[in-house]
């Protein structure tokens, strides 16, 4: 086995968020269904950032949050996704740098701009992405470094890394390599449309243990499932993985291995003013304590202190220290 330069090595779409507060009636005005992720074109991302009215501007990216939150949690962490060397690219990768996360993915010469996401969060918490994946879709197998794979403890993939072809193909090679190294491979469900659109082929990458650790929501797994059973599907995913993690919002999350499902408390939270990242962090924290060597709850209950601070808070980037969130909770660093 190659010596671990890394704890956690994630790949991605790479995306700058653009966050506004909206009602219910801005969504069905415009028929954006409520909670998930829409894929767009440029055009519709023009007219929808002309209608948001005040914005927030930040980096982000499902798989990056991870990465940054593992990096503020002690993991050495380093980031693979593809921009385009426009001026939001540029921002995306000084962004993430000056997080300590290490991020040397060539930027695309020509071709679409770089990723934008216009989220819309509306007075529930609830966030509404409506994504332009622009050069997220030219990450390729090229960009995916064999050696820096095999150095990484475990290689975190998200889900929506699926819907671009090319990336799909970096995906499989990624695990490909950190299985040939002995590493291990985690997977993000990502979002319950996403699963809608590759169920089976998430199924096959889990049953055929392509990815040893799975990480979803509870709607996700009910999708993946295809049930509104909620111990039966747990029970399903429990049979075909060897350890996932499941979050349920104020419910906490279960953690699941072959034979043995424990449940772990939310952490407390005084308002929930944004869900954006809350999965993201929640697997941040997660494999964070897992490169410690935890056992697999105390992991979970890491991943559910860094969710609670991502929702306190527009953004899905921790505005608080989280290793001085962790020490006071009782985690060591």
């Amino acid at each position: 086995m190659t010596a671990r330069a890394l704890d956690l090595l994630c790949l991605g779409n790479a995306i700058v968020d653009v966050l506004a507060t909206v009602d219910d009636a801005f969504l069905a005005g415009r028929e954006i269904a409520k909670g998930g992720m829409n894929l767009i074109d440029e055009a519709r991302a023009e007219s929808l950032y002309a209608a948001m009215g005040s914005t927030v501007i930040v980096s982000g990216g499902s798989a990056a949050n991870t990465a940054v939150g593992a990096a503020m949690l002690g993991a050495a962490a380093a980031f693979v996704g593809k921009v385009r060397d426009d001026e939001v690219g540029g921002y995306f990768t000084r962004d993430l740098r000056s997080t300590g996360v290490g991020f040397a993915t060539s930027p695309a010469a020509d071709g679409p701009a770089t990723a934008r996401s216009y989220i819309l969060v509306t007075p529930d918490g609830q966030r509404t992405m409506n994504t332009y994946l622009g050069a997220c879709q030219n990450l390729t197998v090229a960009d995916v470094d064999p050696a820096l794979v095999a150095s990484a403890g475990v290689t975190y993939l998200e889900g929506y890394l699926w819907d671009p072809p090319h990336a799909k193909d970096a995906f499989r090679k990624a695990s490909e390599l950190a299985h040939a190294a002995g590493r291990r491979v985690a997977l993000s469900l990502s979002d319950s449309f996403c699963v809608g659109r590759y169920r089976a082929e998430f199924l096959d990458l889990i049953r055929s243990k392509k990815v040893d650790i799975v990480f979803s929501n509870e709607d996700e797994l009910l999708a993946l499932y295809e049930t509104l059973d909620f111990d039966a599907a747990v029970a399903a995913l429990g049979a075909d993985c060897g350890l996932a993690a499941v979050t349920r919002g104020a419910a906490g999350a279960v953690v699941v291995e072959p034979g043995r499902v424990r449940g772990v408390p939310a952490s407390p939270v005084e308002a929930v003013v944004d869900s954006t990242g809350a999965g993201d962090l929640f697997a941040a924290g997660f494999l964070a304590g897992l490169a410690r060597g935890r056992d697999p709850a105390d992991c979970a209950r890491l991943g559910t202190l860094a969710a609670a601070e991502i929702i306190a808070h527009v953004g899905a980037r921790p505005v608080a220290d989280l290793a001085d969130l962790a020490r006071h909770a009782g985690f060591p660093g």
